[in-house]
Order: C-alpha cells, then structure tokens, then sequence
C-alpha cells in the first residue's frame, strides 16, 4: 500500500505528461537491462557520458532492441577517469544533447523493471537528469543481480565472505566476457547475469529491490 502511494504521490509531480506511460503496470515477464559511464561515481556532481541498454524477454536476450548513446558533456573530463572507462573528448564530440538522450532512453525503458549491477547508482544518476527535465525521479522497480547471485551462493557460516564483483559473478557464472567498461556490453553481460541467476533462484524470490 505505502509503495502504491508513493508511486502516486511521484506521479502528481510528473511535469511532463507525455511520460506518464513510466507509471503504467509493466509487461509480464519484459525487464530492461542498463550500464553507465560515467565522469565519476557521485551523482550529485557527476555526468553520464555513455549508456547502453537491451530488452529481456521471458528467457531471452533482445538483440535486436538495444540502445547505445553517448551524451555531451559539460565539462572538463578527468584523464583519471578516462583510464576506466576509456571514454576521450573526441568520442563525445558527435554525442547527443544530454536532455535528448534521456528522452529516448525513458521511451526505451517504458514502464519495465529495470535490471543492472549495482543498479542503485545507475538510477540515481539518471534521476538526476529526470528530476531536472520531467520533474521526478526514475520510478521503475529495479533488480540488483549482485543481491541475486548473494542470495544463491551457499555460505558455510553467517561470517564468510560472497566476492561480489562484476568478473567474479561473470566467471562463477560461466558467461563469456565481452569488452568491459563499454555500456552497452556491461549491459549484454549483465542481462546474462540476470537470466542465469533467475534459473538458480528458488521459487518465490523476491528480486525487487524498491
């Protein structure tokens, strides 16, 4: 009951009406899969440089619905920064307009539950530019896949460590590894992740995690 209020009470402050359709009940069994790069790991000051996502249906992977955009950035980017997620000025030059981008991702994500590793920080960047452009943050559901392949890992006692790193999972899990730190491919990794977990997640888990 609290969720459906505060879902409600979002919905009220929506600016845009043309994005009402976030707020619509997802389709059964259709989840969207996303990665950023971004210029920095804080929300509140940081940029989204980069974002790839892919629709997941039922058991399979979409390939044929993916999104991969760059954005323009307002600022000076960190060479710091550049070494993890190899993103130079040059490659942002043709980006689009950041409001733009978040325009056609919103559209791509529809109503879906939003799947991601370390999803939290992904959904808080892009409200940042939501909160800005239609006057709320992202509303979907989100799935952590790290919290998934936490819950299916067998622990000897309450004490011993679950590495929960991207390789980690990706190799325990037998996925292949595609190139790292480009979105759309974290995407594809992930929404492997995601589906070969739920096969291994007893019945009746709960993936939501808000």
């Amino acid at each position: 009951m609290f969720t459906n209020l505060l879902k409600n009470w979002n919905r009220k402050k929506l600016i845009d009406k043309r994005f009402d359709f976030l707020f619509n009940a997802p389709i059964p069994n259709e989840y969207v899969c996303l990665d950023c790069e971004t210029s920095g790991l804080n929300p509140k000051k940081d940029e989204i440089l980069s974002i790839g996502a892919v629709h997941i249906k039922e058991n399979k992977i979409l390939m044929r619905k993916t999104f991969n955009i760059f954005l323009k950035s307002s600022k000076y980017i960190n060479p710091e920064s550049i070494k993890i997620h190899h993103i130079r000025p040059i490659d942002l030059e043709n980006g689009i307009n950041p409001q733009d981008g978040i325009y056609q991702l919103l559209e791509f994500i529809g109503s879906r539950p939003i799947v991601g590793y370390y999803i939290k920080f992904d959904v808080a960047i892009i409200s940042k530019y939501t909160k800005e452009y239609i006057g709320i943050n992202l509303p979907n559901e989100t799935i952590e896949v790290s919290s998934m392949y936490y819950k299916i890992r067998k622990k000897s006692t309450d004490y011993e460590f679950i590495d929960l790193k991207f390789d980690t999972i990706l190799k325990n899990l037998n996925i292949p590894t595609l190139g790292k730190h480009d979105a759309l491919n974290d995407a594809i990794m992930t929404s492997m992740m995601f589906l070969k977990l739920r096969e291994l997640t007893p019945a009746k888990t709960t993936f939501y995690t808000n």
